[in-house]
């Protein structure tokens, strides 16, 4: 078992940053990819960004590419989403989740073995 916790959300205006943690308990955090997924109101989770258990490769959903990015560091059990220039369409509640292997970032959640409860994010415009 993996326990995820994730923190950092709240209220920003528009054009301001955010940055989100997820923090691993449980079975070794290096053995997992780690992705964030996020769900607005009336939508379907949908993919953010994820990266390789090494922190070797990441890749992003092309509406954050460039604004988002996401790191991680094992030794702390925790992979971190800077969230820069925000827009009021960034408005979800962010899940981290862990990968069912080593390099599996994908957008689908099935692919997905552990998730927290998710962090709510609110863009004022």
């Amino acid at each position: 078992q993996v326990q995820l916790v994730e923190s950092g959300g709240g209220l920003v205006q528009a054009g301001g940053s955010l940055r989100l943690s997820c923090a691993a308990s449980g079975r070794t955090f290096s053995n997992y990819a780690m992705n964030w997924f996020r769900q607005a109101p009336g939508k379907e989770r949908e993919f953010v960004a994820g990266i390789t258990w090494n922190g070797g490769r990441t890749d992003y959903a092309d509406s954050v590419k460039g604004r988002f990015i996401i790191s991680r560091v094992n030794a702390l059990n925790t992979v971190y989403l800077q969230m820069n220039s925000l827009r009021p369409e960034d408005t979800a509640v962010y899940y981290c989740a862990a990968a069912r292997g080593l390099w599996t970032i994908s957008a689908n959640t099935r692919d997905m073995g552990y998730w927290g409860n998710g962090s709510l994010v609110t863009v004022a415009s």
